[in-house]
């Protein structure tokens, strides 16, 4: 809490002195919030009582387990890791939901295989798209008329959806919801965080890739989830070096005139004069991780470490493709470390 705040309500740790409170409604109002950086996430969010949260209490009464995905930086593959984990749960027979909240950006719809795919209301409220039985998905996605329409939308208005998909769509008895969030820390993370702490949330993963520039704004999102006093649940490496097996890459020969494509020959010798390499799989470093990556970080800031997800050609295409990694061996380097992952996680709960 900040020194000299006069508010009722939470005083974030950097906020002015005789900071109102971020429930108060002079909330980034009041001559004290001037210059104070949360000015304006505290002028849009939503304040005092809200009478919808006893409807959202009561839908999320039927959720067992409330997680959600973040991430500091875009690009990271959190939507990805999102959807796998969401397909790995519901592979494990649990009953699953899977929220998409990144209003401007949602790219869960494509990552399920629910491209097109409508949303339908009865007498119960809003039903989720399923993929399976056991796996429900809702996204702004669903209602776009035009997949290349753009969103843009003041904060107000997406955290009035996102009170929507909380308090109206149906899940059922289901024992996970995984909200997949856009990265930041920005309007739509303060609603979701008010809307879910009141109906118990277990935590956040947090995605990152290995190198600084990621891991600086995820030392900001671990500071935002431990001001609003969510658990982090741990960090999730991705895209941690490249592994690709052998038979899969394709191979040129440079010259004075630009690159041939050589993968025939290539391979062909390989078969040829070493068979047995064919079954390696070839692995690269693609981020500078030598300051030591997620993990040093972790141990830095006191959270869990979950894991590295290597950068796997074949979990991309399973992700273009709408696809579980789990169902076939074609994703031999990522989904060994996810279902790692996911077990840890699960062992949490």
């Amino acid at each position: 809490m900040a020194n000299g705040g006069d508010g009722d309500g939470d005083v974030p740790e950097n906020a002015n002195e005789h900071c109102p409170g971020t429930q108060s409604e002079a909330a980034g109002k009041a001559e004290s919030c001037a210059g104070c950086p949360n000015q304006q996430i505290c002028a849009t969010a939503p304040k005092g009582p809200d009478p919808d949260l006893l409807a959202i209490i009561e839908r999320m009464n039927t959720v067992k387990h409330k997680i959600l995905v973040l991430s500091g930086k875009g690009g990271v593959g959190k939507s990805t890791f999102s959807a796998q984990l969401s397909f790995a749960l519901a592979e494990m027979n649990y009953q699953v939901g899977l929220l998409d909240i990144d209003i401007c950006g949602p790219s869960i719809p494509k990552m399920l295989g629910l491209e097109g795919q409508d949303i339908h209301q009865s007498n119960a409220g809003w039903s989720p798209v399923y993929v399976e039985s056991n796996l429900g998905v809702m996204s702004i996605g669903f209602m776009l008329p035009n997949p290349d329409d753009a969103v843009i939308w003041r904060g107000p208005r997406k955290n009035g959806l996102i009170k929507q998909f909380l308090k109206d769509v149906d899940w059922g008895d289901i024992d996970y919801l995984v909200v997949d969030a856009p990265p930041g820390t920005s309007d739509e993370h303060i609603s979701i965080v008010q809307y879910l702490q009141i109906a118990g949330i277990d935590g956040a993963i947090i995605v990152t890739t290995p190198q600084q520039v990621s891991l600086i704004d995820v030392r900001k999102e671990i500071s935002f989830c431990k001001k609003v006093s969510v658990p982090v649940l741990g960090v999730v490496e991705n895209m941690s070096g490249l592994r690709q097996t052998l038979s899969d890459m394709k191979f040129v020969k440079p010259s004075e005139n630009g690159e041939t494509d050589a993968t025939e020959w290539a391979l062909d010798y390989i078969k040829d004069k070493a068979p047995e390499l064919l079954s390696l799989i070839a692995c690269s470093e693609v981020f500078d991780s030598s300051k030591g990556g997620a993990e040093k970080m972790c141990h830095e800031m006191g959270v869990p470490f979950l894991g590295k997800v290597p950068m796997d050609p074949q979990l991309c295409k399973a992700a273009e493709e709408g696809r579980s990694c789990f169902t076939d061996q074609k994703c031999s380097a990522s989904a060994p470390a996810l279902r790692s992952i996911i077990k840890k996680l699960i062992k949490t709960q």
